[in-house]
């Protein structure tokens, strides 16, 4: 998916949203905003925008990673804070496959031979 992934070009392709649906583009960018706020919230926005990294991450969103890494630094992120983000997220997702595999054993009823 990051082959499709142009930094200064892609926004051209806003227009639809801008044009067909106006109002739930602003409605998103003010949920957006809200939500990333610098002030007003109790979770600094550096941790913030490490768990959206996170999500990023694990949801594979090269937009997401691009943009939310960089606001991590931008708020204070360091070099090692990035990498330990990384690492939390590779657990959790190698976690949910370990624990989902249980159920292909439940499933099939291979547990019962």
């Amino acid at each position: 998916m990051t082959d499709f992934f142009d930094r200064e070009g892609d926004g051209k392709y806003d227009k639809a949203y801008k044009e067909t649906t106006p109002d739930i583009l602003k409605a998103f960018g003010d949920f957006n905003n809200a939500v990333f706020a610098e002030d007003g919230r109790e979770i600094p926005l550096k941790y913030r925008e490490l768990i959206a990294y996170a999500v990023g991450l694990t949801t594979q969103c090269a937009y997401c990673i691009d943009a939310h890494s960089n606001a991590a630094v931008k708020a204070g992120a360091t070099e090692t804070e990035l990498a330990e983000t990384a690492w939390t997220a590779s657990a959790i997702r190698a976690g949910g496959a370990f624990a989902h595999g249980r159920l292909g054993f439940k499933l099939t009823g291979a547990h019962d031979h």
